[in-house]
């Protein structure tokens, strides 16, 4: 691919990617394509290429690891319930090899991904693909269908709609699909405020971790960082 394709804005795709990837050169190569990656922490998919599709990246070896120590379930159930179309890419080869994994244990995974979950799982043989895979994914969501990546930090006017997602998605771990599910279930942006830990949780995707820390923020104290002195 070696098109640089035109966003209907800022002339660029947008990435989010998780500061985790940065070593993996994925980043690199997306920027070589023509996109505008910007890396933050995520707590949920390693990037994000529209409202609605978030990718888990994983490598055959983590893969495997993240069945063996449980992981795999979790962070499938995450990327589920917060974006609407999860993706998952597998890199590598030789996925029944690489470990001393019963095989029936690799295909439940897979199964349990694509079935329950509903998760697809897109291969990808090394890191310059899974970039090109990223990129086209990004081409079809925010050209083809005209979806914004997020609204928080968009320098451009906002309608009433968007700036009330704009103060959500501020909250720990909220995301733009979680934000547009929280002011439909609660109506208001002072109503989403003012919820308590237990209402909060009533909304599908925020867990019981995610609604404390919502919680945590918004009735701490705030006491002023003290500037570093000069070294």
């Amino acid at each position: 691919m070696s098109e640089r394709i035109q966003d209907r804005r800022d002339g660029k795709l947008k990435i989010i990617a998780d500061h985790r990837e940065i070593p993996s050169g994925i980043v690199n190569e997306l920027i070589k394509l023509g996109a505008d990656v910007e890396s933050k922490q995520l707590s949920v998919g390693d990037f994000i290429l529209s409202e609605r599709v978030a990718v888990e990246r994983k490598t055959v070896d983590d893969f495997l690891q993240s069945i063996v120590d449980k992981r795999l379930m979790t962070q499938a159930e995450l990327l589920h319930e917060t974006f609407e179309y999860p993706v998952l890419i597998l890199e590598g080869n030789d996925v029944y090899s690489r470990r001393a994994i019963h095989p029936n244990a690799i295909r439940g995974a897979l199964v349990a991904l694509a079935v329950d979950f509903r998760i697809p799982i897109l291969p990808a043989s090394d890191e310059k693909e899974t970039a090109h895979i990223l990129f086209m994914i990004a081409k079809r969501e925010q050209l083809a269908g005209f979806r914004e990546v997020a609204v928080r930090g968009e320098p451009k006017r906002l309608t009433l709609s968007e700036f009330q997602r704009f103060v959500v998605e501020g909250l720990p771990g909220v995301s733009a699909v979680l934000a547009r599910r929280l002011l439909e279930y609660f109506g208001t942006v002072e109503q989403v405020m003012c919820a308590s830990e237990k209402e909060l949780r009533e909304v599908r995707g925020i867990g019981k971790e995610k609604a404390r820390e919502i919680r945590r923020v918004l009735t701490s104290t705030y006491e002023p960082e003290v500037p570093r002195q000069p070294l």
